[in-house]
């Protein structure tokens, strides 16, 4: 059984927001983590969107 910690660093999924407006089917994600200390606020980074083929922005879901 894993041990539930209380760390500081968790995992968060980034999905992308202007693939979702667009229409088109799929969707771009990618995971990373962060530091809830730091940044307790929703993460926005640019990153590259394999479908639309330019960087768009990804914003933390969940």
């Amino acid at each position: 059984m894993a041990k539930k910690s209380k760390d500081a660093r968790v995992q968060v999924i980034l999905e992308c927001t202007e693939h979702k407006e667009s229409g088109m089917p799929g969707t771009s994600r990618y995971i990373t983590t962060k530091n809830r200390k730091n940044t307790p606020d929703r993460m926005e980074l640019k990153k590259f969107n394999p479908i639309l083929k330019r960087m768009t922005i990804h914003r933390e879901i969940k």
